[in-house]
């Protein structure tokens, strides 16, 4: 005879096991649901770079400059360049995107170089080498950067975009070819100079300036647009917009004298002082004032700017202060001191480019030491994921734990 207690109690205990066994069974179908892919504001954070051969890492290979064994100086060697999967070749060749680029900031964030040397806002072919713009180009396997961008992002968390272009827009490697062959073209007689050069001063008419701005701020709006149709939300990651760096000093600031040639045999800075003073007086705040209006013309909340046009002050190309390695009693790039007593510019090469392994597409650039220092000034921009902007700066000698130039975002 069942207790009637016993009998009250069964329809409970029925129900218990039931919702036990509902329980285990959601648990487990929890446990075998897969993790939410990565993507926007889903996974570990990443940043993303885009543009031209100043955000690239172009001549990152290169730890200062001499005129004796290469090896010195190479910090990276030949692989500097190569970044398919194996390691041993470029995805696009001449991009460039050497392993001492900014994009790597550290600090649990991942880093994607998209980044090509030689890159205008929109996409082209140049010879044989392909050049990826800020576009959504897509024709033969050929992709633009925004378009890769936006496949990148979409599966990964980019929480901010770097982005240097428009130099190339401005033709700054004709205009530097230009220039070097005034300097060893001039006479005893007459002296050429590129400051006053059609070719070099056109780039820099207000007209030009105007239409060169116009390009630049397209090639951000589709880099906003491709974050967009990845599916991010404004909130969710910061364009930062960084315009370039000043690579030679004014004419009073270089070390070896204007005549003769010893400017460009010795140092590889064959510029006379007029036209020096013509950069950093005109060229370059006209660049830089163009780039930074475009990004400020794009009105919105997720844009920040990066000033670097005094970056590498006083280690800059042919600087007073700095040398070639042999100038300072130095046999390699590894040596205590090494990054203060050296230049953060690779030097122009002419001859030595022919049978390697200095190629002239590394001409004028950051180099290894000029590459971390950017580096630097990106971490601090990215500030924990908060980005910020600012005007970065050398703030110390030395190196910080990171094995990078001691710089201020300030």
């Amino acid at each position: 005879m069942h207790h009637p207690s016993a009998l009250r109690r069964a329809p409970m205990l029925v129900c218990a096991v039931l919702a036990a066994a509902a329980a285990t069974a959601f648990a487990a179908a929890v446990l075998a649901s897969p993790a939410s892919a990565d993507g926007p504001g889903s996974g570990a954070p990443w940043t993303a770079t885009v543009g031209d051969s100043y955000i690239s890492g172009e001549a990152g290979r290169w730890a200062g400059s001499t005129n004796e064994s290469s090896s010195e100086v190479d910090a990276l060697g030949s692989t500097a360049y190569d970044d398919n999967a194996a390691g041993n070749a470029e995805l696009i060749a001449h991009c460039h995107r050497s392993k001492s680029a900014e994009v790597y900031v550290g600090g649990g964030v991942s880093g994607e170089n998209l980044a090509c040397s030689g890159a205008k806002t929109y996409s082209f072919s140049e010879g044989e080498k392909w050049k990826p713009g800020l576009d959504f180009y897509n024709s033969g396997g050929k992709e633009g950067q925004a378009l890769m961008l936006q496949n990148f992002a979409a599966t990964h968390n980019v929480t901010m975009v770097a982005v240097s272009i428009g130099g190339n827009n401005f033709n700054f490697a004709s205009v530097v070819q230009t220039c070097v062959e005034d300097f060893l073209e001039s006479t005893w007689f007459y002296d050429f100079y590129c400051s006053k050069e059609s070719s070099v001063t056109n780039n820099f008419t207000s007209g030009n300036l105007s239409k060169v701005k116009g390009e630049i701020e397209t090639g951000l709006r589709n880099v906003v647009q491709a974050m967009t149709n990845a599916g991010y939300s404004s909130s969710q990651y910061t364009l930062l917009v960084q315009d370039y760096p000043s690579p030679i000093p004014l004419g009073s600031g270089f070390r070896y004298t204007q005549s003769g040639y010893s400017r460009q045999t010795t140092g590889g800075c064959g510029f006379w002082n007029t036209d020096a003073n013509y950069a950093n007086e005109k060229m370059l705040p006209a660049i830089d004032s163009t780039v930074l209006g475009a990004a400020n013309a794009l009105g919105l909340s997720n844009v920040r700017t990066l000033d670097l046009a005094t970056a590498f002050n006083g280690r800059r190309l042919c600087e007073k202060g700095v040398g070639l390695l042999e100038e300072e009693g130095l046999k390699s790039w590894t040596q205590a001191g090494a990054v203060d007593k050296t230049e953060w510019i690779n030097e122009v090469r002419t001859v030595s480019t022919i049978f390697g392994p200095y190629e002239v597409q590394e001409d004028i650039h950051p180099n290894y030491w000029g590459q971390l220092a950017l580096r630097n000034c990106l971490a601090q921009a990215y500030n924990g994921g908060t980005p910020k902007g600012g005007t970065c700066t050398i703030s110390a000698t030395g190196l910080n734990s990171a094995g990078e130039p001691n710089m201020s975002l300030h």
